[in-house]
């Protein structure tokens, strides 16, 4: 008999944590994995006692669900999504509902959602993060999808959600793909952040010589201010830890980064839209840079790192390095913004960005107090067209810019790489400038491909081509802009 609220497919420890809080607040879960021993351990473990149901075929874990059925997939991404839909469909009737829990790509969930209508399905794509300790006792979920859906599964989703205040961190993000997009941005900007400390990390440590207990203390003390969130607490964390030797366990890790993908993802579409997603791109190739390490290692010997002998004043260095990093963070942000803005105009959605801050704010990996100004910039002014132009980041940025440019100094004089300060600093000093330096860069591309040019004394959009090499011709090639 149909008894289960919903269904999970895939009992990883994302899903059997999401299951465990869907039973926490009272909903009953079918659940399903191909292996039928990992689904026996789960129900004689944790799941043991609770509302949760065993399955082991597909066809009795929807046959166990109420209607409108209700599935949710926590498996690897890409192929294994479509394959279980596909094996899903037949046992599904019109109306019931396929979620994808994935960190799987938006275009890949704006083409299942448009699929499984035409079969008369609905689908959710939704973004979840918060890692293993999210999942369980609250994460950040960002559906979108097939808006028919949403009334459905908003009870779960919010009440499982983690909470800013009153306020579930779980809304509906929009149509499509949406949901996914704004996930991937997401990620794009924990990218972002986690190399913004790393640097400051290692700016503290090769270039103030600070120990790892001092970097503790630091970042345990930052993470009581302005930079007070997730990552900076588990960075502060991290650095309390020792190894069997008793040294401290990061300097025994080895600095060659691994990734996923989606911080990749995050940069093709800045690309393919046209925004200057510097800060987030850096930090991927910064990983991509790291895993070349015997490259990197005989490189070392060729240009062996000479540190500067000069002496610097901690207390006044640390002060500019934490400015750097809260202004970098701003940028990171920007950027962001920008692009889900851009997408929303190329797709057609209709994205709640205070919202979006706000189901930031609790349960995921970026989860910060920054949030709650951003959150209240976009409420303020919906239609702000870059989180620069708030009043309350404004401030923020020329509190910190001296600062900003003293630590960047600094670590150039050190030999310290800062990819991602630096880009910061950089897309700055270029979004403020009123008059840079593309006339050239235009000028030269009339000149060997005639590709015309715009002038300041007439309008915009008005083009106009030289004869550079005096070729006795006036003839221009075809114009586009990015």
């Amino acid at each position: 008999m149909a008894q289960a609220d919903i269904g999970l497919i895939g009992l990883a420890v994302m899903g059997q944590n999401l299951v465990l809080n869907m039973a926490d607040h009272g909903f009953s879960v079918a659940v399903y994995n191909r292996s039928r021993d990992k689904t026996d351990e789960f129900l004689a473990g944790e799941a043991a006692n609770k509302s949760i149901i065993a399955t082991y075929s597909l066809e009795e874990l929807v046959n166990s669900l109420q209607t409108p059925r209700k599935v949710m997939l926590m498996v690897k991404a890409g192929e294994v999504v479509d394959a279980f839909i596909e094996q899903l469909v037949p046992l599904l009737s019109p109306g019931d509902i396929i979620i994808d829990g994935g960190n799987s790509l938006y275009t890949d969930s704006t083409r299942r959602t448009a699929e499984l209508k035409e079969k008369g399905l609905l689908f959710i794509g939704t973004g979840v993060s918060g890692g293993e300790e999210g999942a369980r006792h609250g994460p950040s979920i960002m559906p979108g999808g097939n808006p028919e859906a949403w009334h459905a599964v908003k009870p779960i989703f919010q009440s499982i959600a983690a909470k800013a205040g009153n306020d579930p961190c779980c809304d509906w993000v929009g149509d499509a793909g949406a949901g996914h997009y704004v996930k991937m941005v997401h990620n794009g900007i924990e990218y972002g952040d986690m190399q913004l400390i790393s640097e400051a990390y290692q700016l503290m440590r090769e270039g103030l010589g600070l120990s790892a207990d001092e970097c503790h203390a630091v970042f345990a003390e930052w993470n009581k201010g302005v930079l007070d969130s997730y990552l900076i607490e588990i960075t502060a964390d991290i650095l309390t830890f020792k190894d069997e030797d008793g040294e401290p366990l990061i300097d025994k890790i080895l600095d060659a980064a691994g990734q996923k993908g989606t911080g990749k993802w995050t940069g093709i579409s800045s690309l393919e839209m046209g925004i200057p997603l510097t800060l987030i791109t850096e930090s991927v190739y910064a990983r991509c840079l790291s895993a070349l390490k015997d490259e990197r290692i005989a490189a070392a010997k060729i240009y062996p790192h000479k540190p500067n002998t000069m002496t610097a004043n901690k207390a006044v260095m640390l002060q500019a390095i934490h400015d750097a990093l809260y202004a970098s963070k701003i940028i990171s942000y920007t950027q962001g913004y920008m692009l889900m803005r851009e997408a929303a105009k190329n797709f057609g959605w209709q994205l709640n960005f205070g919202g979006i801050a706000l189901m930031w704010r609790g349960g995921c990996i970026i989860r910060s107090t920054f949030l709650g100004e951003i959150k209240r910039a976009f409420d303020e002014q919906p239609g702000l067209l870059n989180l620069l132009q708030d009043s309350f980041f404004e401030h923020a940025i020329k509190q910190a810019e001296a600062n900003w440019r003293k630590a960047l100094i600094f670590a150039i004089e050190q030999g310290i790489p800062t990819p991602a300060l630096s880009s910061a600093l950089a897309f700055f000093d270029g979004y403020r400038c009123a008059n840079g330096s593309a006339n050239m860069l235009q000028a030269q591309r009339d000149y060997f491909g005639a590709h015309t040019y715009e002038r300041i004394d007439a309008p915009r959009g008005h083009r106009f081509h030289t004869d550079w090499i005096q070729s006795g011709g006036n003839v221009s090639s075809t114009s586009y802009e990015v």
